[in-house]
């Protein structure tokens, strides 16, 4: 795909109107300088790409990813504003897959741990293998961070518990949490979240699009002003090409053929 054909750590291939996105940084996909840089990059070019509609972000190898690269942190030490440099190059990593206007459906085939268990919460919509598993692991390297992502999708109790304690969650016990909507064997990972992206992007675009930008906007408004959002979304959608197939389609008992405006 033009302008992701130099990447190191990260793979794009595209299928459908879907990308699935592999980190592929040996051996457990930590994320470092480069690897955050990419991910910008991906998810901004992939964002606004009229042929994608859905993207699939898993891991290569054993793990999801394992999180931050710690041997990053004495040259980040040691520079002269490098924390807030950093901190911003990290937050600017999740923000882009939140932000992105595409769903983002994350395919979680081992371990994420710490920046890689954020990378995962903030996808739209989790998929685990059995065997992977959840952890925020920075009680046990003096650091702190993750905790308003968990909040996201956790219980405050298991929050915490999950935070204070770095205890590995399962991928059983994160589908019977309802942290993830589908737990299934590794093999048939990628299918699980490929057929769910598939499905999506079956979808009205311009409606899917929508949808995510409330879910986005709508999360700590109160309800009624949530709501108030989104019926001015369904107004303006209205007007559009594709919205007027969608409904023409259904009264002619055929499949829609969307355009994206």
């Amino acid at each position: 795909m033009k302008g992701l054909d130099d990447l190191t750590l990260l793979r794009v291939r595209s299928a459908d109107h879907v990308a699935t996105v592999t980190m592929a940084a040996p051996p457990v996909n930590a994320q470092n300088r480069v690897f955050r840089e990419e991910m910008i990059r991906v998810f901004d070019v992939l964002g606004a790409d009229a042929d994608t509609r859905v993207i699939v972000l898993t891991g290569e190898g054993r793990a999801f990813s394992a999180g931050a690269d710690l041997t990053e942190r004495t040259a980040i030490a040691g520079e002269a504003g490098g924390y807030s440099r950093h901190n911003r190059l990290v937050r600017a990593a999740f923000d882009v897959i939140m932000e992105c206007p595409k769903p983002v459906i994350a395919a979680v085939n081992g371990a994420a741990i710490g920046a890689g268990c954020v990378m995962a919460l903030v996808c739209d919509i989790l998929v685990v293998a059995e065997e992977a598993f959840l952890s925020m692991t920075e009680v046990d390297y003096g650091m702190a961070g993750g905790v308003r992502h968990v909040l996201r999708a956790f219980s405050p109790s298991d929050a915490r518990l999950m935070i204070y304690t770095a205890r590995r969650i399962s991928g059983p016990e994160l589908y019977r949490m309802n942290v993830a909507s589908a737990c299934v064997p590794r093999e048939r990972l990628l299918d699980e979240a490929t057929a769910i992206a598939s499905k999506i992007a079956r979808k009205v675009p311009l409606a899917v699009v929508a949808a995510k930008r409330s879910f986005g906007l709508t999360e700590e408004m109160p309800l009624r002003d949530g709501y108030r959002y989104e019926q001015t979304q369904t107004a303006l959608l209205a007007e559009t090409e594709d919205t007027k197939e969608a409904l023409a389609a259904f009264r002619e008992k055929r499949t829609p053929v969307f355009k994206g405006r």
